[in-house]
């Protein structure tokens, strides 16, 4: 490895035009876009599992807005936007997006309704995850929430499902994973999402 990753970690051999692509050109995308471009660069050198993190540790750099939620959603989702769009299309335009598998998620949504006077608290009964490549539908929409986005209440699916749901995009069965004297994967099983797959 050390042999390897001071090659596949110098973006500075990037062209100017796919370092644009990612953002890497404007202050505010230019940390998160460096880590989607390290991505693909991981993917495209075979690196089976990348995670790439958005927001820090402090209270005041991350996605946690139980106050201002609107000043810290705008400037996450604006660190954000062009990197992770980036990195869809030069997966695609090389070849890997059939073969990678992209999902943005987070353990939790956020209320519809305020917390104080302009913060959302955790929210665990109707949030989004969006997936992209690697055999999953493009352009579809699957579920929705009540009419004011407190309840999932079609195509209601848990965590595990979408955990499932990865594992059979990559050839595994959960159940199949359980080791002697180890702890399963997970306590309850989900079932693959079988109408997002193409």
């Amino acid at each position: 490895m050390q042999s390897q990753a001071p090659e596949a970690v110098d973006i500075s051999q990037e062209t100017a035009a796919t370092q644009e692509l990612y953002g890497l050109n404007d202050p505010k995308s230019q940390k998160f876009g460096k880590q989607c471009l390290l991505a693909r660069r991981l993917v495209e050198r075979g690196v089976r599992f990348v995670q790439i993190y958005s927001g820090g540790a402090h209270n005041d750099d991350n996605w946690d807005a139980h106050t201002e939620m609107e000043s810290n959603h705008n400037l996450h989702a604006g660190e954000t936007d062009k990197p992770i769009a980036g990195l869809l299309k030069d997966l695609k335009q090389r070849g890997l997006l059939d073969s990678t598998i992209v999902i943005f998620a987070s353990e939790f949504g956020r209320t519809p309704g305020s917390q104080g006077a302009d913060g959302r608290d955790h929210h665990i009964y109707g949030f989004s995850v969006w997936m992209a490549g690697g055999g999953i539908k493009g352009g579809m929409t699957h579920g929705a929430t009540d009419e004011i986005g407190f309840h999932a209440v079609e195509n209601r699916h848990y965590v595990t499902d979408i955990h499932a749901t990865i594992l059979h995009q990559l050839g595994l069965d959960s159940r199949q994973l359980e080791l002697p004297g180890r702890k399963r994967l997970d306590i309850d099983h989900g079932a693959p999402i079988m109408e997002i797959l193409s």
